[in-house]
């Protein structure tokens, strides 16, 4: 066997070696360069956010901000029906002064369908409900309704007696 036949093969070896190992150190530098930029930038977000965090923080306090859970007024269907006389169902708009069945139809199928709903909703929007279903509904006046629906929701049974009492079909 011949010197060079060992030789060469063993030197390009080597030297592929070398070069692989350059090489791969080299991307390696260069990775680890790219990912140490990223967490940097990471870090740099992280203390905006959390210095962001904090301010917002001292103006809840400061401003003594609380969040409020929605009160749930229970319903009381023999106070109700002690007032009016007659079985009251809860969320019927219909106890509502010039509010039948057929405009119920329409509240409900517009999504209004409890009292409460009704008393957060303008009485523009009341107007545009009853102008969708045609002429026949352009005599009805819905500026109380709203209001009617709170005293509903609320069981103020008397109080919107008293009032629908002094109402002509819903109109003041």
């Amino acid at each position: 066997m011949c010197l060079t036949c060992i030789l060469i093969p063993v030197l390009i070896g080597l030297i592929c070696a070398l070069l692989g190992y350059l090489l791969g150190k080299f991307l390696a530098e260069k990775s680890v360069a790219a990912l140490r930029a990223d967490l940097d930038a990471c870090r740099s977000d992280s203390l905006k956010l959390e210095a962001t965090n904090r301010e917002l923080r001292a103006e809840v306090s400061a401003s003594k901000m609380s969040v409020k859970a929605p009160v749930i007024i229970p319903f009381s269907a023999q106070a109700a029906a002690s007032v009016f006389g007659k079985k009251i169902l809860q969320d019927d708009l219909k106890i509502v002064e010039g509010i039948g069945p057929k405009i119920e139809e329409m509240f409900h199928a517009a999504g209004i369908k409890t009292w409460k709903a009704l008393s957060e909703t303008s009485v523009e929007k009341c107007r545009q409900i009853l102008d969708s279903g045609g002429e026949s509904f352009a005599v009805h006046d819905p500026a109380t309704w709203p209001k009617q629906g709170e005293l509903a929701y609320e069981g103020k049974w008397q109080q919107l007696k008293d009032w629908q009492d002094k109402l002509d079909g819903g109109k003041v």
